[in-house]
């Protein structure tokens, strides 16, 4: 591999709103006669569901793999396939690969290279914590959602419950961190924009055929920072929704190439 050079990183700021219930599973405990079968990931120390990084950045990355129709040829555990570049010819074929790129390969792949996106875990805001407060919810800053399987046989009924972060719940600040490492990162950062259109377009977390994880970004900025003057945060704008940003993602790379030069 060559030399690396960080010549910069440009950020996306973010609110995520539930547009309806969200479940993101956690380690729940050994189940009970009339308890929650499935419950959403808390924090241990304030007891408030969060939306991992891992959990968001993974559904870009699938959503990316899907619309691209890239060959799922990499076992992550029993369950996941991803795609991931098994050589370096196949890495750089095409001016890069845009998901192995952006999202990085695994460490025993032969190809290697910078992950250039990072995604930090996403809390729930204070004033969305203290609304769930006063709402009484059924348990505290969620909901139980039963849902009903039925036997198709026997017509016989399993019930489960979910627990859910309530419909109208943000979360924020989402922050979604870019390293530009060559003139081609600036295009590729459009990979990012459309995946966050994706995820918005599809769902977040579980049973979202049956309802859940509809979200939506709102009160996006986006800033830079260039190696040569890192200590200096450079806005490049303030948008609505992801379809403003990614309306007006052309004049955005321009003025990030003026900050952060690749020359």
């Amino acid at each position: 591999m060559s030399d690396i050079k960080l010549y910069g990183r440009i950020f996306i700021i973010a609110r995520i709103q539930a547009l309806t219930g969200l479940h993101i599973g956690g380690a729940g405990a050994g189940l009970e006669i009339g308890g929650v079968d499935k419950e959403v990931i808390r924090n241990p120390l304030t007891k408030r569901p969060y939306i991992p990084g891992s959990s968001l950045r993974g559904k870009m990355r699938s959503q990316t793999e899907k619309v691209l129709g890239l060959t799922q040829n990499n076992p992550i555990g029993s369950y996941v396939t991803i795609h991931s570049c098994k050589s370096e010819k196949e890495y750089h074929a095409n001016g890069g690969c845009p998901v192995c790129n952006i999202f990085g390969v695994p460490g025993e792949a032969e190809a290697t290279g910078p992950t250039r996106l990072i995604v930090r875990d996403v809390n729930l805001t204070d004033e969305s914590a203290e609304e769930l407060d006063k709402a009484r919810t059924d348990l505290r800053y969620a909901e139980l959602k039963t849902e009903v399987a039925i036997d198709r046989v026997t017509s016989a009924a399993t019930p489960r419950t979910l627990e859910r972060v309530p419909a109208g719940a943000e979360f924020g600040p989402a922050e979604f961190v870019f390293g530009v490492y060559g003139e081609a990162d600036f295009a590729r950062l459009r990979v990012v924009v459309d995946a966050l259109q994706l995820v918005e377009d599809d769902y977040l977390g579980g049973s979202g055929s049956r309802g859940s994880g509809k979200i939506q970004f709102t009160d996006l900025e986006v800033a830079a920072r260039t190696s040569k003057t890192y200590g200096t945060s450079h806005s490049l704008g303030k948008f609505g929704s992801i379809q403003e940003l990614s309306d007006a993602f052309e004049d955005l790379m321009s003025e990030a190439k003026k900050i952060i030069a690749t020359e």
